[in-house]
């Protein structure tokens, strides 16, 4: 899969579900459920335990019909792990330029994460087509980041943190190309609980939400014309 192949995928869905599970069986079972609702892409962080293990699971037992990513990567030992273990993007909370270059090296899609205008600009400038804004809720969330689209119109931009269902349209409206999202979609009370419909049914919630307000857009902009 080319890195082109991998943005268009999560820019057609517009959601990156983050999955932090104890096990791989607990993995497995949060993709499922996030599959059933709707969202074929799923991202793997590197802060539980045996992360590539869960990441080569899943890659088993999905094929090519999930999108496998890894997050959380700060490191390019970290970087060139996941790529072995047959991720097709890796996500860090920051601007790595070893991880960048392992994922470039490997014909892999890096998604660095920024929050300021510098930031940002220095991801751009190390070759990065999408960018993480993280963490985006906490800095003003939709406002934050349409002020930041603002000066970059073209940057492509996935926030992350204080995401969720009630205010994924926002984030759409101010410009995001796709959502990150993570405990609001896979809690780990959920997984605990074995309530994997409650999982479904948010995908399903978020899937509608960014279909909603992208044809609202869509409208608004054919309307303008």
């Amino acid at each position: 899969m080319t890195i082109d192949d991998v943005i268009h995928r999560i820019g057609k869905v517009g959601i990156v579900p983050v999955v932090r599970a104890a096990t791989v069986g607990d993995a497995t079972r949060a993709v499922e459920a996030i599959c059933a609702g709707g969202i074929p892409i799923v991202e793997i962080t590197m802060t539980i335990p045996v992360a590539t293990a869960v990441i080569a699971q899943v890659v088993r037992h999905f094929g090519s019909s999930v999108l496998v990513g890894a997050g959380t990567v700060t490191t390019a030992e970290q970087a060139r792990l996941c790529v072995d273990a047959g991720a097709e993007f890796i996500v860090s909370p920051g601007l790595s330029l070893a991880v960048l270059s392992v994922a470039q090296a490997s014909g892999k899609l890096a998604i660095p994460g920024a929050l300021t205008p510098t930031e940002l600009m220095n991801a751009h400038s190390s070759s990065a087509k999408l960018v993480k804004i993280f963490p985006c809720g906490n800095v003003g969330g939709p406002k934050y980041l349409r002020s930041l689209k603002a000066p970059f119109p073209n940057a492509a931009l996935i926030p992350t943190g204080g995401v969720n269902v009630s205010n994924a349209a926002e984030f759409i409206a101010a410009g995001a190309f796709a959502l990150g999202v993570g405990a609001d979609l896979v809690s780990e009370a959920a997984l605990r609980d074995g309530n994997l419909a409650k999982i479904t049914q948010t995908a399903r919630e978020l899937v509608q939400a960014v279909r909603s307000a992208r044809e609202t857009i869509s409208q608004r902009t054919v309307h303008a014309d």
